[in-house]
């Protein structure tokens, strides 16, 4: 196992008094090579679960393990180390590149500061490497951003990610700014390098059937919770959680599984600083029971590695 997170809460302070619960007692696995999804809507906790997994915003509570160690008790040292094994790609790769540094700057800095190449020969060869790797021209290294189309600076914010030889990537959201021909194009790249690098992925999206493409496990998030989690097939062809069957018919897709016809997700994601009692869901279902207005349900296991939060979810006989 690579990455571990136990009971992880992050609180936000709020001018109401109530604390913002961004994430809410979130527990789950990365192994190596593996792609980890992570779908939501907006507010559903996944970018700052994110931050949290790389120890960008400390956690309030919880652990997050790397082959064991705890990242949460780290020197700075140690999380400098840390940060070079896992890496991450952000939304906006219009933001996210420094726009007075070239590529060859941007791609020189991460290989500087962890002592990746012995001479400048040698830091030249990995950044030409690099760029090809991710289907860009090394003729381009002398450029600054804002010569390049957003497809283009997300392929270089990928590259600086790969530069430190990294053993996990999270991937928040990398496609969701580009046009769509571009989207695909990104993501079959990413699965290139997944295959060739021996990558893991903690992959972000909104968009539950681009998280079905790319992954070997879906979870679901829910204000600030956990609510599904398994195998894509299982997720995708036998969904437990009716927000997770919500998520496929939100969004159309030719090979998606044909779904009941009915508005299982009506309404809002609720207010993070004032969840409702028992199911968070359960304002917004319209499979509620009794106990849903009552009891927070937890996770378990309706089939082999298949993990579903919900009263109605049936365990296996």
């Amino acid at each position: 196992m690579l990455l571990q997170v136990k009971h992880l809460f992050k609180h936000f302070p709020h001018e109401g008094g109530s604390p913002i619960r961004a994430v809410a007692g979130v527990s789950l696995e990365l192994n190596e090579e593996e792609v980890l999804g992570i779908v939501g809507e907006s507010g559903s906790g996944k970018s700052t679960l994110a931050r949290c997994l790389l120890m960008l915003i400390p956690p309030s509570s919880g652990r997050i393990l790397y082959r064991g160690s705890d990242v949460t008790r780290l020197n700075r040292r140690d999380l400098l180390a840390y940060r070079r094994k896992v890496q991450i790609v952000f939304q906006d790769p219009y933001n996210s590149l420094n726009p007075l540094m070239t590529v060859g700057g941007t791609l020189s800095r991460p290989i500087k500061i962890h002592k990746l190449a012995s001479s400048k020969k040698e830091r030249m060869i990995k950044i030409t490497d690099l760029l090809i790797s991710v289907g860009l021209d090394p003729d381009m290294i002398g450029r600054f951003p804002h010569e390049f189309s957003g497809g283009q600076r997300q392929r270089i914010a990928i590259a600086r990610a790969l530069a430190v030889e990294p053993e996990a990537v999270i991937l928040d959201e990398p496609t969701s700014a580009l046009d769509m021909s571009v989207q695909a194009q990104i993501l079959n790249l990413l699965k290139k390098l997944n295959r060739e690098r021996k990558l893991s992925y903690f992959f972000i999206s909104h968009n539950i059937h681009v998280i079905n493409f790319l992954s070997d496990r879906v979870g679901v998030m829910y204000c600030g919770k956990l609510l599904e989690i398994g195998p894509k097939e299982q997720v995708r062809d036998r969904p437990g959680h009716p927000y997770t069957q919500s998520l496929f018919k939100a969004v159309p897709a030719i090979d998606a599984p044909k779904r009941r016809e009915k508005d299982l997700a009506h309404g809002e994601i609720p207010d993070p600083a004032n969840p409702p009692m028992g199911c968070y869901f359960h304002p917004r279902c319209l499979e509620t029971m009794e106990k849903c207005f009552r009891i927070t349900p937890h996770l378990k296991e309706i089939s082999t590695g298949h993990f579903v939060a919900c009263h109605r979810a049936s365990c296996p006989p």
